[in-house]
């Protein structure tokens, strides 16, 4: 009987660091703009860490398929340009919603088939949009703090040349350790005397708050401006960018589960968790790849253990939550908008790519970028769902036979 090996848990850890690293600033962010205290932040990272522990491992044990889950990361930057327009008790009812339409969707082979016919250029337009101005961001305190930014931008450029798998963990490291620097000194980096600064009581903050996470219920809030404007483009986005790819990673390596339960019960998952902050919880892509690749094994039957050891780190993130808070809600915001950008560049850029692949797409898909990238709110419905509409409608309108 094969027994767990080194490069499982090499496989495993670096997953789950690569996701964490890459976007929990950002999940921090949306929930602090949804209005959650820090108690319910905490709250989130801990529903949001059980939620991808259990599924990981339960998924993988039962199929012996490594069977990666993952939160949003899409989703999450969409959530953030549009969620302070809502109650905290709104977004969470629109995150059961949004469950509601996953489970729904699993259950129907014939409907998730349907919404994969979305052109690919659409679907990556409208993450492009969502994208934009979250990455634009790192530049906008370039007046404010030209040091910082030379600083982040430098160690992106260096960094994705030398050691591109651990750039993200590099940043994030940075990021923690300039905060805490700049909690207790001014000097070279120092920034504009309105910006959010950690203070010297951080340490304390700290050790005061690191103690076992506790969940913290909110009673959800369903309107129909929610689900309009959060519920479905959050499950449009999540099914598009993650689900459907997750399952194109799966047949890239030759594995070929049966999905209908796989994603039923990550729908479920999500719908008993999301009045505690489990926003989104989807098959992962690119984190579940490192999980099903020959580094993890070369015995292709033992590799769904590497997916169990990402499921054990994301229990152990979950627990850890009350740290991970006490290390981010301090972080002046212009490191914030630095690292969610840098991060995220490179989803975008692949966005771009896709969006403008196919020629007669182009202006659709342009329009649906520069649309969703407004950011603007009309009628309870966010530019993401006008950006979508009016792509779509314009590639209908170039299809149709022009009259003689």
């Amino acid at each position: 009987m094969s027994k767990l090996k080194i490069s499982h848990i090499s496989a495993g850890l670096t997953a789950v660091t690569v996701g964490y690293s890459s976007s929990v600033v950002i999940i921090i962010d949306v929930a602090r703009k949804a209005g959650a205290s820090d108690a319910v932040v905490v709250s989130w990272l801990l529903a949001l860490g059980l939620g991808m522990g259990i599924t990981c491992i339960l998924f993988s044990w039962l199929t012996k398929l490594p069977v990666v889950t993952a939160w949003s990361t899409p989703g999450a930057a969409f959530l953030l340009t549009s969620i302070g327009d809502y109650s905290l008790g709104e977004a969470i009812g629109a995150f059961v919603i949004c469950a509601m339409l996953s489970l729904i969707t699993a259950q129907s082979r014939t409907l998730l088939k349907q919404i994969s016919r979305i052109p690919p250029a659409i679907s990556s337009a409208l993450l492009a949009g969502i994208l934009l101005p979250i990455c634009l961001a790192i530049f906008t305190d370039v007046n404010e703090a030209p040091h910082l930014v030379a600083l982040f931008i430098s160690a992106y450029l260096i960094g994705s040349r030398l050691f591109p798998r651990y750039l993200m963990l590099l940043l994030l490291v940075m990021s923690v350790a300039i905060s805490l620097l700049l909690g207790s000194s001014d000097g070279l980096l120092s920034l504009p005397s309105d910006s959010s600064m950690p203070t010297p009581q951080l340490a304390t903050e700290l050790s005061s708050i690191v103690a076992f996470p506790e969940p913290i219920w909110v009673t959800p809030i369903f309107s129909l401006s929610a689900t309009i404007g959060l519920a479905f483009p959050l499950f449009l986005i999540t099914t598009l960018s993650q689900n459907l790819p997750g399952i194109a990673i799966h047949h890239a390596h030759d594995y070929t589960p049966d999905h209908k339960p796989i994603l039923s019960g990550i729908a479920i998952v999500q719908g008993l968790l999301a009045p505690f902050g489990g926003f989104t919880f989807n098959l992962a892509a690119i984190t579940a790849a490192l999980c099903m690749g020959e580094q993890a094994d070369s015995d292709k039957s033992q590799r769904y253990r590497a997916a169990m050891v990402a499921g054990a780190a994301y229990l152990l993130m979950g627990l850890l939550a009350s740290v991970v808070v006490a290390l981010f809600v301090s972080m002046p915001s212009i490191i914030i908008h630095l690292l969610a950008g840098l991060a995220l560049l490179a989803t975008l850029q692949g966005a771009v790519v896709r969006a403008m692949e196919v020629e007669t797409h182009r202006a659709p898909a342009l329009l649906t970028l520069l649309c969703t990238a407004s950011g603007f709110s009309l009628y309870s419905m966010t530019s993401a769902v006008w950006g979508l509409g009016l792509g779509l409608l314009l590639l209908y309108v170039q299809k149709k036979p022009a009259n003689a």
